[in-house]
């Protein structure tokens, strides 16, 4: 749910701020299954809580296997056609700033031959990376870091999260080396304890998105 927490932090403090503000995320998988997390919606629902939008306008592909898109769609006899999507999206940022929620890493499939990573790199928007700060991140976030910078990607930050309100020497060191050897920026989300607008605009105020937008 890393992502999800980190595109509403973005949104909701986006919005108080008075930025005109659009919710995406092209597949939403596993609405069959019960939730993550208790009291806690489905992600397009919180992209649009956070956002102020409807949840049908948020995600234009819903399945209720939680499995990979291209499988869902498959199950599903509902083929994913990438150029929707990104008609979709395009409509979206015409009038508002677009944060744009990824499905799993950028190496998803969202058909056999077309990726998350294709995505982005048609809508051309800057990128942010979700990590977690414990164990196994360094590798998994400097693989992420590799495959989009080597697609034109520009990432912008990486965010770890959920960030602990006393992190141990690990999650210190994650973080430091991450921004060494990535050259990459890295800030911090605590964990949320409620899905509410104003918790998630709490949280991203402490985040640099207006220097990031800036640049």
């Amino acid at each position: 749910m890393g992502k999800t927490i980190l595109s509403c932090a973005l949104l909701a403090s986006m919005a108080a701020a008075s930025v005109a503000v659009r919710a995406f995320k092209p597949v939403v998988t596993g609405l069959g299954d019960p939730p993550a997390a208790e009291g806690w919606p489905a992600d397009h629902e919180l992209l649009a809580l956070a956002a102020g939008e409807r949840a049908q306008d948020v995600a234009p592909l819903l399945f209720d296997r939680a499995v990979s898109p291209h499988l869902a769609a498959e199950l599903a006899g509902a083929p994913i056609d990438p150029a929707t999507l990104i008609a979709h999206a395009r409509a979206a940022a015409e009038d508002a700033t677009l944060i744009a929620e990824g499905v799993g890493g950028l190496l998803v499939p969202l058909t056999p031959v077309y990726s998350v990573c294709d995505l982005a790199c048609e809508l051309g928007l800057p990128v942010l990376i979700a990590a977690r700060p414990g164990l196994g991140t360094i590798n998994h976030t400097l693989l992420t870091l590799r495959v989009a910078r080597e697609a034109g990607l520009e990432v912008r930050a990486v965010v770890l999260t959920p960030w602990p309100e006393h992190p141990d020497a690990i999650a210190i060191s994650n973080r430091e080396t991450i921004a060494e050897l990535g050259a990459v920026e890295v800030a911090a989300l605590p964990p949320l304890a409620r899905p509410e607008p104003a918790a998630f605009a709490a949280a991203g105020d402490a985040l640099e998105w207006r220097r990031w937008l800036e640049r």
